[in-house]
């Protein structure tokens, strides 16, 4: 028989003396509480106690009543907080509208807004509804009813109380925590906006992978996005579950029995939680159907992608476990008809058995013992998958392989055939030619050039390999008593002019013959500059005003200075008092609204920087570490910046360290140096990534048609991806499985001496012929010798002129043919005894010896190799090209000059092979490098006239200096003697 009504009502009706009939201890207050009761209990027994003590004080209970004037003043610094905050949010805000105005990208800035926040508020929405509905239905579902007391003496019958509707502030505090955890998900989420707009903008790679013949921009595009999904649903069904079980404890719909074993669930309250365990466990089954399409990045057999496990026996397995996990979600939901727990957790317990057993144990004991003894025959096929997409993916699939003879025959009429090679091989390196830039160009300390670049160009109708370098103005090297407002922000306002020279000429002393040099840039060729002032460069400063009532400082001119005032778009117009308000708060400079040097015409430029202007325009694309600076056809100046398209989820492909695996060049970004503008121009239209972001962004990128042509023609191909290219190819110019799998013909990286270190090899630009080509042409070079030898094997180059753009092609050198290596040309160089002697001489003699890079020189079916050698004083910071060492087969020289050295291997006849190779050297001294008159004739009285009796007495005498034997200058002049003659004997 069952009672109801309100604590303690039916126990006074049905019995009067409700003590007869309570059990021991089964009274209304030793009841278990719920946590709920419990708190509300503790705070009402504080509050008393605090009311209890104020009467029995005789006091009333006091009220904290803030003053009315405090009120207000609480009020007014709130309302001024708030307004402030907005206002810096507001400029902010504004003053990248007005940016992106500028450059002409609004459209990318606001998709950039609205698409998180929209991909952020359908998240919140769908997380809060889920989640604090089925909160809600807890609260709605919990029961209401609690047993108050059991008779003894009539078995059966219960009294039962109705528990009172929970206080509205639970159902508050709910609410506020659910939006809570909805915004930290919608915030988490926001972030995927750009996967979201590429999945609906995809374009085909034309890469079908083999195993489940989808092509890559499934793997790239859509398999993020089921992966984005399921996580974030299942994340919501686990928050969800846990804290619908905790309401359901709060309220005491879950308890245990007297008996303190299991729980006790009322039946809606079993089916709710099973119906959201049901749902988890689905999400499991799509993940681990999702896993089978993730096989194609495992890194359990000999390369990356699926192997023969994976395809053979994880891929079923993983169905397997998606099929028994779906199971256990349909026995979570028929377990709601019957009771207890027992099928779900032999359901679940079955699912982690399938999963640890056959999901890891099995395949590893496959992987183990059937696939690792034949291996080469059981992954031969997957192997060949791996070369083929990591080839693709790298754009190594075009590559053009070519046998090298290297027959080391090389005459003075094939020198004097490649002439363009040999005119072009660059003997200045951008390192200490930019010592030497800086110290005979900067022309003030307030100018400053970052970087040396190399080029090419039409110079008086010769194709000639350039070296520039920008000369930017940088204001940290003002002076102290200059760095006032008005200088920084309305006088050095901008760079002026570029500085070039060839790259194998010198002048004087071993300095650089310019093409460019000076303030205004002066040439004597056909090269100018026409409007060299860059306010836009690789250094700039937060803001510059320009267009105002003061002149700006223009260039420098003998004892007085030229001042200028800007003609060009760039920057963004100041009119108006809210506008320099607004940038006033973004800059936090208060003399930017009270300058009266503004005019209607005034602009401000900022973010001045090119990587900070590309950046801020497009940041989910990858820049190149070394834009360089280009003069036009018409003299003015634009920086061009190579721009990449990446990603680590191409299926199959070899990652790099950087978990990148698919890589392309197919934009180039160019950004005028006068006005500002920023134009993208995609070059490569079979770029799938490239092509996606241009359908997300119409504005974006240019067709490479509409790129000018005399930008084409500065069109270079990256070091960066370039240097990325060359150590994949190291392993995958294999394509043969089993050479692949015994790496039998593994190259490496070579290494040079480079400022007397041991670096790696960098590729480098050079003009020359291409084997069976007709003309020169500029392209990036890049050895190989085998792994673990030094000799030389082959080399890489990549194409830029014309429609050869991006086409690579690699030399292999014959497998029965020894050509030196790097190192082992620099070995040679270090152990010639002369040419260490002289070097130690000059290192002795007040000046540092710096070794420039080592370059292979491909002329013909043969390789030289051409190192220039530079002397800096300990006086004189400026770096001078001294000598340039020359390697042909056994015979390495050092002479003055590239003409000299070739002459001196090659002469007029084939140089012999009999003879132990020669050095020739000059005359050293501490700061200067003169060459003695040459004579055939004699030698100096009192020496030896051999030449093997001269080197025997140039090491002695080389020993006693190092040993101190004797007076040190004596022993130098007598070396430098001996060295003369041997130079005059060897001539």
């Amino acid at each position: 028989m069952m009672l109801f009504g309100y604590p303690g009502e039916q126990e006074r009706r049905t019995h009067p003396n409700t003590e007869d009939i309570r059990p021991p201890g089964d009274t209304m207050t030793e009841m278990p509480k719920t946590p709920a009761d419990i708190l509300l209990e503790n705070l009402r027994k504080w509050r008393e106690g605090h009311t209890t003590d104020a009467k029995e004080a005789g006091e009333e209970p006091r009220r904290r009543n803030i003053p009315r004037r405090t009120k207000i003043v609480l009020w007014i610094l709130a309302i001024i907080i708030a307004v402030v905050i907005l206002a810096f949010i507001l400029s902010s805000f504004w003053s990248e509208i007005l940016w992106f105005d500028e450059v002409g990208y609004r459209g990318i800035f606001l998709t950039r807004i609205w698409a998180p926040l929209a991909l952020g508020v359908v998240a919140g929405i769908v997380f809060f509804a889920v989640f604090y509905l089925n909160l809600r239905l807890a609260r709605r579902l919990s029961p209401r009813l609690r047993v108050a007391a059991r008779n003894q003496d009539d078995e059966g019958t219960e009294i039962l109380e109705l528990i009172p509707t929970p206080d509205r502030s639970v159902n508050r505090i709910l609410l506020i925590g659910s939006m809570v955890v909805a915004l930290f998900f919608a915030v988490g989420t926001a972030g995927g906006w750009q996967e979201i707009l590429l999945f609906f903008n995809r374009v085909d790679f034309g890469y079908t992978d083999p195993i489940f013949n989808r092509d890559a921009s499934f793997y790239v595009y859509v398999l993020p996005i089921l992966r984005r999904l399921l996580g974030f649903f299942s994340s919501l069904l686990i928050v969800t579950l846990i804290a619908t079980t905790s309401v359901y404890v709060f309220d005491r719909a879950i308890t245990r029995p007297a008996t303190g074993r299991g729980f006790i669930l009322a039946p809606h309250v079993k089916a709710h939680l099973s119906l959201l365990a049901a749902l988890i466990l689905v999400g499991k089954a799509v993940e681990f159907f999702i896993q089978r399409w993730e096989l194609l990045y495992s890194t359990r057999g000999v390369t990356f992608g699926a192997g023969y496990t994976d395809a053979t026996v994880q891929l079923p397995v993983l169905g397997v476990l998606a099929a028994v996990a779906l199971i256990s979600a349909v026995i979570f939901l028929v377990n709601i008809h019957y009771r207890g727990w027992k099928l779900p957790i032999v359901s679940v317990g079955l699912l982690v058995v399938v999963w640890v057993g056959a999901g890891a144990i099995y395949p590893a004991i496959i992987q183990q013992y059937r696939v690792s003894p034949n291996e080469i025959q059981m992954e031969t096929p997957y192997i060949v998958n791996n070369i083929e997409a990591t080839r693709f993916a790298f754009g190594l699939d075009n590559t053009i392989t070519k046998p090298f003879p290297a027959k080391q025959q090389l005459t003075l009429e094939d020198i004097e055939n490649n002439k363009a090679t040999i005119d072009n091989i660059r003997l200045w390196d951008p390192r200490p030619l930019l010592d030497t830039y800086s110290q005979l160009q900067e022309i003030r300390l307030y100018y400053r050039f970052k970087d040396v670049d190399v080029d090419r160009y039409h110079v008086d109708d010769n194709y000639r390999q350039v070296m520039l370098a920008a000369r930017e103005l940088d204001q940290s090297d003002l002076q102290a008593q200059a760095k006032t407002w008005v200088n920084e922000r309305i006088t050095y306002t901008h760079g002026y002019g570029v500085v070039a020279c060839a790259v194998n000429e010198v002048r004087g002393e071993g300095l650089p013959a310019f093409l460019i040099e000076d303030i205004p840039p002066q040439t004597k060729t056909d090269l100018s500059v026409t409007r060299p002032e860059i306010y836009y460069g690789e250094i700039g400063n937060e803001f510059v005003l320009v267009k105002t009532t003061a002149l700006e400082f223009d260039y420098p001119s003998g004892n007085e200075n030229v001042f200028t005032t800007y003609e060009g778009e760039g920057g963004v117009p100041i009119t108006g008092f809210f506008k320099q308000l607004a940038f006033t708060i973004k800059f936090r400079d208060l003399k930017l609204l009270f300058s009266e040097y503004l005019t209607p015409e005034t602009r401000i430029m900022y973010k001045r920087t090119i990587r900070e202007r590309v950046q801020a325009i497009a940041p989910f694309l990858q820049y190149d570490r070394d834009p360089y600076i280009v003069i036009r056809d018409d003299g003015s100046l634009v920086w061009i910046m190579d721009v990449y398209t990446t990603t680590g989820r191409f299926p199959y492909a070899q990652p790099t360290g950087q978990d990148l695996n698919y890589i392309r060049n197919s934009i180039k970004v160019v950004i005028d140096a006068y006005h500002g503008d920023v134009t993208f121009y995609q070059i490569d239209p079979d770029d799938a990534m490239a092509t996606a972001w241009s359908n997300v962004f119409p504005e974006l990128l240019r067709p490479g048609s509409e790129l000018p042509d005399d930008l084409r023609q500065h069109l270079r191909y990256p070091e960066d991806m370039f240097s990325i290219q060359a150590d994949k190819m190291t392993v995958y110019h294999m394509q043969d499985p089993q050479t692949f799998y015994n790496k039998e013909d593994v190259w490496q990286i070579p290494e040079e001496i480079y400022f007397n270190e041991e670096v790696r090899v960098e590729p480098y630009y050079i003009i020359m012929g291409l084997p069976g080509e007709r003309e020169e042409e500029f392209i990036l070079l890049q050895p190989f010798t085998p792994l673990e030898r030094k000799n030389m094997i082959a080399w890489m180059c990549g194409r830029m002129d014309g429609d050869n753009y991006g086409q690579i092609v690699i030399f292999d050198f014959p497998k029965d043919t020894l050509i030196f290596g790097p190192s082992q040309v620099e070995a040679r160089i270090t152990n010639d005894t002369e040419i260490s002697a002289q070097i130690t001489l000059w290192s002795q003699a007040g000046s540092r010896v710096i070794r420039g890079n080592l370059l292979v020189i491909p002329v013909e079916d043969s390789v030289m190799y051409v190192e220039p050698l530079f002397l800096q004083a300990e006086q004189s910071p400026i770096p001078e090209l001294r000598r340039v060492i020359v390697n042909y087969g056994d015979e390495v020289v050092m002479e003055p000059t590239l003409a000299d050295g070739l002459k001196r291997i090659f002469g007029s006849s084939p140089p012999s092979t009999t003879e132990p190779p020669s050095t020739t050297t000059t005359e050293p001294t501490e700061t200067t490098i003169t060459t003695a008159p040459p004579t055939t004739t004699s030698t100096t009285a009192g020496l030896p006239a051999d030449a093997a009796e001269l080197i025997a007495r140039a090491e002695e005498l080389y020993q006693q200096i190092l040993t101190n034997q004797g007076e040190t200058q004596q022993l130098i002049n007598e070396l430098g003697r001996v060295l003369d003659d041997l130079a005059r004997i060897r001539q």
